[in-house]
């Protein structure tokens, strides 16, 4: 079912090209229950301070929406909105859901999630993971979450970047960067259109290659000012941020320092081992010159070295503790290409959905983005909001080693109190499901037996955390 970051990586010596649809439905306006023009908008998007500063950008963006009938898909009973966000210059059209909150939607806060990949769509979150049903039978009827995450938020979920899930466009987007400008634009305007929602917190939580999409889009919001966007944390899952200090973990996750038995011999160890000291002077290299080359270099000499090694184990590179390809039906994909679904959902690709797009995520390959530093980030958000960085500990693509070396390594100004932060149990219904530690806007948490799919592995547990962070624990 998974479509391995793996294979993505080591498919990289193909030449990238973006996957176009064949074929275009696009839906007539009276279709859409709501089209809001950016540039009707633009000068209305102030910032919180006295100077009136606005993304100019903002003005290329449309929001189409509709209502999403409860009835029709079964997926929940809650309200539910689906549209595209179009930057009509650049032919680009982002697909999004929303779902409200099941509890108090007037007050609840507001999510986004987001899957990785990059190239993989957050649909695969909604029902894989912590969305409001699963599609767990051939029959492609949906089966309520119990443990969903819009118990207590509305969520929205959303196709990105381009031509990922149901999103398209005739052009590319293939960094961190252009991704967060196109995601910052879809949420002023939806917070416009549906000023209600704008009013509650707003939070970015994902997994995974949103380890770089999550701080680049909160560093967008903030650094543009957005008044209608009321971020007011990052949670990022077994992420993919720090890549020079996640890369030194690899051998330690795979040889039993992980907290798991080793899954590789001696001697694929020491092959490992002599990998990284090889791999990680290119990283460095990258992180230095910022030149697309030699972070292109970096990536495609790390992940053919280290995860050559780690394959012979036989094991998931999602988690450790299961054999590779041990993958369930995909009945997801099923569900979401029936003709009803795509009706009720304004879907306007006839090509099939898929979890992730290969030509995408080679895309990001080769202009650099896998290796950047995107940690720095981080530090810049943290002086505004809180973020919460958690891993499942059987890991190991994006293994919770290497997640509390960046946390612990990061260069801010809580830096010192964070290193002398108490590591503490952190429990639900009397049982300890992971550790915890914090100390002012950073928080870094520990969740056992979990592995790359924290939400899906540890439903229990991922919606205890997520609500408590939601009110306001860990984050002061």
């Amino acid at each position: 079912m998974r479509f391995s970051i793996l294979s993505l990586v080591l498919a990289s010596s193909v030449s990238a090209s973006i996957t176009h649809p064949e074929h275009i439905h696009r839906r007539a306006d009276h279709e859409w229950d709501h089209i809001l023009k950016g540039a009707d908008i633009a000068n209305f998007i102030l910032p919180r301070d006295t100077e009136p500063i606005a993304p100019d950008y903002i003005a290329n963006y449309n929001l189409r929406s509709r209502k999403v009938d409860p009835l029709s898909l079964g997926v929940d009973s809650v309200k539910q909105i689906s549209g595209y966000l179009d930057d009509l210059k650049n032919d680009k059209h982002l697909f999004y859901w929303f779902f409200e909150s099941r509890n108090d939607p007037v007050n609840d806060p507001v999510v986004l999630w987001l899957n990785g990949g990059p190239g993989c769509s957050s649909l695969i979150g909604l029902f894989t993971e912590l969305g409001p049903a699963s599609i767990p039978n051939k029959d492609l009827k949906p089966v309520q979450n119990p443990y969903a995450w819009n118990n207590n938020a509305s969520v929205i979920f959303i196709d990105q970047p381009i031509n990922t899930g149901f999103s398209y466009s005739s052009k590319e987007v293939h960094d961190s960067h252009a991704a967060a400008q196109d995601l910052s634009s879809l949420l002023s305007l939806f917070f416009t259109q549906f000023p209600q929602y704008s009013k509650q917190d707003f939070h970015i939580a994902g997994e995974s290659y949103a380890g770089h999409y999550i701080p680049s889009t909160g560093n967008e919001i903030l650094t543009n000012n957005h008044t209608n966007i009321n971020l007011k944390s990052l949670l990022i899952g077994n992420g993919l941020t720090d890549p020079l200090t996640q890369y030194k973990y690899y051998r330690p996750m795979a040889c039993g320092e992980g907290g798991k038995p080793a899954v590789n011999t001696p001697e694929q160890c020491a092959a490992m081992e002599a990998a990284a000291q090889t791999c990680l002077p290119l990283i460095e290299t990258c992180y230095l010159t910022n030149l697309k080359a030699d972070c292109v270099a970096a990536t495609l000499e790390c992940n053919q070295l280290i995860f050559s090694v780690y394959r012979q184990s036989g094991k998931s590179v999602y988690d450790v503790r299961q054999k590779d390809g041990d993958d369930v039906p995909n009945y997801v994909a099923d569900f979401l290409n029936q003709d009803s679904t795509k009706q009720a959902l304004g879907v306007e690709v006839s090509r099939k959905w898929e979890m992730c797009n290969l030509n995408l995520n080679l895309a990001f390959v080769e202009n650099g983005d896998w290796m950047q530093p995107i940690q720095r980030f981080v530090t810049t958000i943290m002086q505004k909001i809180p973020v919460l960085i958690y891993a499942g500990d059987a890991d190991f693509i994006c293994n919770w080693l290497g997640n509390q070396a960046w946390t612990n390594a990061l260069e801010w100004p809580g830096k010192a109190a964070f290193a002398a932060a108490k590591i503490s149990g952190v429990n639900v219904d009397g049982k300890e499901y992971g550790q915890v530690k914090h100390a002012d806007k950073l928080t870094f948490l520990r969740v056992y037996e979990a592995g790359h799919f924290v939400p899906q592995n540890q439903p229990v547990a991922a919606l205890n955390f997520f609500t408590r962070w939601l009110s306001g624990e860990w984050r002061s």
